[in-house]
């Protein structure tokens, strides 16, 4: 990918083959389900999301997608189970593209970080 500086989401997904856009599109429709006052915008060239302050990014590669935020402890231990099998650092969770999108429980992280930034407000 050509480096670009992105202006939409849309145009983030456009750069990206179609099957790795409807994982994209799947995330995104996940967040506004769950947070639909989100903001959407393009923060460190990936889309973001805000409410309350950063809520979560998420980013498209070669081999996986990335759900992306400053995890907090309590975070990781919550989903401490399944994410054994994903690879997890501090700041990203990466979701390999030949594996069927854990749809339910980005749901229930993005819910987490919602939580998460009202308790801070």
């Amino acid at each position: 990918m050509a480096k670009t500086d992105f202006k939409t989401i849309d145009e983030y997904h456009h750069t990206f083959p179609a099957d790795i856009q409807e994982r994209m599109q799947e995330i995104r429709k996940i967040i506004k389900e769950v947070v639909p006052q989100a903001e959407e915008i393009i923060s460190y060239q990936i889309p973001a999301f805000k409410y309350k302050g950063y809520l979560i990014y998420y980013s498209a590669y070669a081999k996986h997608i990335s759900l992306s935020s400053p995890w907090s402890e309590a975070l990781l231990r919550e989903f401490e189970s399944e994410l054994k099998k994903l690879k997890v650092t501090k700041s990203a969770i990466q979701f390999p593209n030949k594996e069927e999108l854990p749809s339910e429980l980005i749901k229930r992280i993005v819910e987490f970080r919602k939580a998460e930034n009202e308790a801070k407000k």
